[in-house]
């Protein structure tokens, strides 16, 4: 693009109605919209409330903190702070977003670490504050593309669920994947931490559950089992559709989070059909076929009644009940969906950040700049706090 070019891009914009933040450490206070830069720290400017980015979360250094001044009470305070938040780094630029966000811009960092929203006052964070009782915000990572939504499989004990979704894994396994799940019990023969379970120390799980981290949990035999939002994210970010196999109370759970998903519950055409294929199994006493029955009654019920699950598939025959789920899940025979792409955003280590209504422009600086300029729309961000945001348009403008 001619220099011409980009100056009127520039002006097609609505470059009047921009402002700018400067880099942290060049001392610098912005035009008046808010935001100003003080040593390592961003203070923004909303309301009454100054929300001050930097240093560490309670002393964690792999975490970055934020700190909440009232001005109508000149008091600070140190809100919880939900989902898996950027490092600290060098430098960040933030601008004040639609819908309580506050977009922060870190520089120099890794494509998968440069783009990051703070919610401060979005839904998601309005209701953790009433549920909590106290000051909340959150972090969710900026991601480029979009992807399709988790699945949430239930059903009770037999009813072919696991037969369902290994035949799904089977004929597209490049499209699914598991989320790795966090366990406080210590790791068997043979077990790796990562692949078979994440093994945590019990206080620190305690404290994620209680930040916000998890979307399901359960105590087994004195040890916690759960499933974090990180987890499934990650599945999602090497562009899977992740498929979660939980219970009824387990999808009531990431139901009532901020993840987005899609809820199957699979159920027998009978109870004597369910109560044939649990004593086919030959692997249960007596007695516990009547308590698995006695479950799975109680799990049909809350399923069907719950209001939880959007989509009931009867499993009397396994091929058309399978063909069923890939219709639900919008896979068609002929022409298999690919997983989505999603990455991260490679920003210039020098830059200037300009906001113009959906649009971030984020000129590149410095003396072997080619006067780059790198878009970001953000007109159809979508997800959230505490895991991503996804569907970040990017476009490079270049000079001539």
């Amino acid at each position: 693009m001619a220099q011409a070019e980009l100056e009127a891009f520039k002006s097609s914009m609505g470059e009047a109605a921009a402002f700018f933040v400067d880099h942290l450490e060049n001392g610098q206070h912005t035009n008046g919209f808010g935001v100003k830069s003080e040593d390592r720290d961003t203070s923004v400017q909303i309301g009454d409330r100054s929300y001050v980015i930097g240093g560490s979360h309670e002393g964690n250094p792999l975490f970055l903190g934020v700190q909440i001044h009232d001005k109508t009470t000149n008091k600070w305070s140190s809100p919880t702070v939900l989902g898996t938040g950027p490092k600290p780094c060098k430098g960040y630029s933030a601008i004040v977003l639609k819908q309580g966000r506050i977009l922060v811009i870190k520089k120099g960092s890794a494509s998968d670490d440069s783009i990051w929203f703070l919610e401060v006052d979005s839904l998601f964070v309005r209701e953790q504050r009433k549920l909590l009782g106290k000051e909340v915000v959150a972090w969710s990572k900026g991601v480029r593309g979009n992807a399709e939504k988790p699945i949430v499989i239930s059903g009770p004990s037999g009813v072919g669920k696991g037969t369902l979704i290994t035949m799904l894994m089977k004929e597209f396994p490049s499209m699914f994947g598991f989320s790795v799940s966090h366990t406080t019990r210590s790791p068997r023969c043979m077990e790796k931490n990562g692949v078979h379970y994440h093994f945590t120390d019990k206080t620190v799980m305690e404290k994620e559950i209680n930040d916000g981290k998890f979307l399901e949990f359960a105590s087994v035999h004195g040890n916690l089992y759960g499933t974090s939002i990180e987890s499934v994210e990650v599945v999602t970010d090497s562009g899977k559709r992740c498929i979660l196999d939980i219970d009824v109370q387990g999808a009531r759970s990431v139901k009532s989070s901020s993840l987005d998903a899609v809820f199957i519950f699979v159920c027998p055409p009978s109870m004597k059909e369910l109560e044939d294929r649990l004593r086919a199994r030959g692997t249960e006493t007596e007695e516990q076929i009547q308590k698995r029955l006695r479950n799975a009654e109680a799990e049909i019920k809350a399923g069907k009644s719950s209001g939880i699950f959007e989509h009931i598939l009867y499993n009397d025959n396994l091929e058309e009940c399978y063909k069923n789920l890939k219709n639900l899940l919008g896979i068609n025979d002929d022409a298999p969906v690919n997983g989505v792409e999603v990455e991260g955003i490679n920003l210039p280590k020098e830059h200037t950040v300009t906001k113009m209504e959906d649009k971030i422009m984020i000129q590149e600086t410095g003396e072997a700049t080619k006067n780059d300029m790198i878009v970001l729309d953000l007109s159809s961000i979508n997800g959230g706090a505490p895991g991503r945001t996804r569907g970040i348009v990017l476009d490079t403008v270049k000079s001539s």
